[in-house]
């Protein structure tokens, strides 16, 4: 049952600080395990979301085909790559003992390397986790690893993927969104956000529904750049604040840029980059309000 709605003004409020003397490492380090053969492209809008929500490091643990095009695009981030048919335990060990959050699974693939990628990073990993797409495919696959996972977890299915982990069929998932979500938050142990043109993000007690998107961030990558920005939230905040909150600044943040390309651009012309192109006015937008009723 659940017990409490979460607000607007109570998620702006969580915006995480920016004291003046800081360095890189105050504001966070996210590690984006994610990309494949032929997937640098999520890798990418992971990885520069995170950094346009204000974490201090960003750190993409890839493929290996990856390396060059991630370290061009993105020359901001660190690039940690591991051979795509055989990634090695040490090297994903190390990668997750320096994050303070991470997002996993965007595009990933479901390959043997990418289950062993998986199954290795949910047993390692200290810090709060992201868990999207095919990271989510490969647990509904693998329904043994939940038993893995010793950290705070965020999940950002689509109803799709909710219906793989869940075991329940689309139609009653969207019948009652909330519910589901719910349901197996409380399950879990998790944050889930299941994104829907209403997303709801709960951790099985309480819960936020998203006002903010458009029909415009229906496109290839938008999930990519929510999970990024999630992550560089929890990054920041350190466990700080509670889980829930910071997932649902992610979510209203994202909406918030989506809806700021879609006036600028139109819903029909919105790609997943503009989204990141318009955090940097989304988010001075919502810390002048912070600021203003603090």
């Amino acid at each position: 049952m659940i017990a409490d709605r979460v607000s607007n003004e109570d998620i702006i409020g969580m915006l995480p600080k920016r004291p003046a003397e800081s360095n890189k490492k105050t504001f966070g380090r996210v590690l984006a395990v994610c990309g494949s053969y032929g997937m640098s492209g999520a890798a990418y809008l992971c990885a520069k979301a995170a950094y346009r929500s204000g974490c201090g490091l960003v750190e993409i643990l890839t493929a290996e085909e990856n390396r060059v095009i991630l370290q061009t695009s993105l020359p901001e981030a660190t690039v940690t790559c591991y051979k795509s048919d055989s990634p090695d335990y040490d090297t994903i060990l190390s990668a997750a003992s320096r994050a303070d959050a991470i997002a996993l699974g965007c595009g990933l693939g479901r390959t043997p390397a990418a289950h062993m990628v998986t199954e290795r990073l949910l047993s390692a990993a200290a810090v709060p986790l992201v868990i999207d797409a095919d990271a989510l495919n490969i647990i509904s696959e693998e329904p043994r690893l939940w038993g893995l996972i010793h950290a705070p977890v965020v999940i950002t299915p689509h109803p799709a993927e909710m219906s793989r982990i869940s075991r329940l069929d689309i139609d009653t998932i969207l019948e009652d969104t909330t519910k589901a979500a719910a349901d197996f938050a409380a399950e879990r142990g998790v944050v889930c956000v299941l994104k829907t043109h209403s997303t709801a993000v709960t951790d099985g007690s309480r819960i936020y529904i998203n006002t903010t998107g458009n029909s415009g961030m229906a496109t290839g990558g938008s999930g990519d750049v929510l999970a990024g920005i999630i992550a560089s939230l929890l990054a920041q905040q350190k466990g700080r604040q509670p889980l829930l909150e910071t997932a649902a600044l992610g979510v209203y943040i994202h909406g918030l840029a989506g809806d700021g390309a879609a006036e600028s651009l139109g819903e029909h012309s919105v790609m997943a980059s503009d989204i990141i192109n318009f955090l940097p006015g989304t988010i001075k937008k919502i810390a002048g309000k912070f600021f203003e009723n603090s």
